[in-house]
């Protein structure tokens, strides 16, 4: 039977996505490939139970709601992510994936919802972007940048649009919690008449940085 290395189930308000606010199942999967400087969910690296996929629809079968997002540590790095995904929709869930974007989104069931996270300069991360998927995105998509400084702005920009990216899906500039200013970005943003949705993490807003939420 297949299984996952599930790292943390639990009920909680969607902090981020145009899915903010919504009452949402959170599936965790362990492990990731990458080190982001700022990343708040290093404890998903390791750790967590072995779950088959019957186990998991079975777990989450308590919380009366059907948004349901399946996040990491990076969930992609677990082959069996793409089943999960697919029993997911399969249960009449809208399920989201959150994805840091180094690895290939080809063959995930097409009512998932993709959050594409694109690495900046100040994640460490940026040279492990899969461009690729790029082309795989739909406008039912959304694509997230995390930013840390006004370098990672005018990068962002740059590769918006160098990457023609204002008419392929929705676009997130959302700042890291505590290092760029919420007043700042949002400055920069209206001064230059950006197309993007600016995004407080709103579950950090309401209990600040810590697991379960």
């Amino acid at each position: 039977m297949t299984s996952l290395k599930i790292n943390e189930i639990f009920f909680s308000l969607q902090g981020e996505s145009s899915r903010i606010g919504f009452p949402t199942i959170f599936i965790r999967l362990t492990g990731c490939p990458m080190r982001c400087t700022y990343c708040d969910t290093a404890y998903a690296f390791h750790g967590g139970k072995n779950m088959s996929v019957d186990e998991i629809l079975e777990d989450i079968s308590q919380y009366k709601t059907k948004f349901v997002t399946v996040t990491g540590g990076e969930p992609l790095a677990q082959k069996p992510c793409w089943e999960l995904l697919k029993n997911l929709c399969d249960s009449d869930y809208n399920v989201s994936l959150e994805t840091g974007g180094a690895i290939s989104i080809e063959g995930i069931d097409e009512r998932t919802k993709i959050i594409l996270d694109i690495k900046t300069p100040d994640s460490g991360e940026h040279l492990k972007n899969d461009k690729k998927n790029l082309a795989l995105i739909k406008k039912k998509d959304e694509i997230k940048f995390v930013l840390s400084s006004r370098e990672d702005y005018e990068w962002a920009k740059k590769f918006i649009k160098e990457e023609n990216l204002i008419d392929k899906a929705p676009i997130i500039f959302s700042p890291v919690y505590k290092d760029l200013s919420y007043e700042n970005l949002s400055e920069w943003i209206l001064e230059d008449n950006l197309a993007v949705r600016f995004q407080v993490q709103l579950h950090k807003i309401i209990w600040g940085e810590k697991k379960g939420v």
